[in-house]
């Protein structure tokens, strides 16, 4: 079975994709019944034209990742959901939009509750502060719109330079309006 790292940041965990779940459970959740929210709440993010995701599904534990430092994601939309475990700490922190405040203290901390979650434009820095006891699991969606990063990589904020892919890649596609053609970024 194919094994695929979740993301650049987290390295336990697995891609939905690879399940096989891409199809019968995450796209119908982000067309039918994520979209019509962040279309009202994000409009100006592409909350209305969710194209793509990347979907997986993150472990954290004193044995492994205990935590996740800040950043932003791959993503115009991001859902994270608690999935549970018993674990105690492992707050979420969200900060600015792509800056890191001059300090790096302020933030708002959220508790991580399982069968809680969290939708928060994918630009937003956050991160995880470190558990102390347990295991806990999320399911991260990071949801695109090909309308917003064909103009601009949310990754290296320039013109895309695209190379093909299969499945969604990065959310891109080659030519605008063709969500079924998709490419990723070469970040130069």
């Amino acid at each position: 079975m194919p094994k695929g790292r979740p993301n650049t940041m987290n390295n336990h965990g697995v891609l939905l994709h690879e399940l096989g779940l891409d199809e019968p459970l995450v796209t119908p959740l982000r067309e039918q019944y994520l979209q019509p929210i962040t279309a009202l709440l994000y409009p100006e993010f592409g909350g209305g034209h969710l194209d793509s995701h990347r979907a997986f599904v993150v472990k954290y534990s004193l044995d492994g990742d205990v935590d996740l430092s800040y950043h932003y994601d791959n993503a115009e939309i991001t859902l994270n959901i608690s999935l549970g475990k018993v674990f105690s700490e492992g707050n979420l922190v969200f900060g600015d939009y792509y800056e890191v405040p001059k300090d790096e203290t302020r933030y708002l901390e959220l508790p991580n509750m399982p069968t809680y979650g969290v939708l928060h434009r994918g630009g937003q820095l956050h991160g995880a502060l470190p558990l102390d006891s347990g295991e806990r699991w999320n399911l991260i969606i990071w949801m695109r719109a090909s309308v917003i990063r064909n103009v601009m990589c949310p990754m290296c904020k320039k013109p895309p330079q695209l190379v093909e892919d299969e499945g969604y890649g990065d959310g891109f596609t080659l030519e605008e309006g063709e969500p079924q053609s998709v490419g990723l970024c070469t970040l130069t």
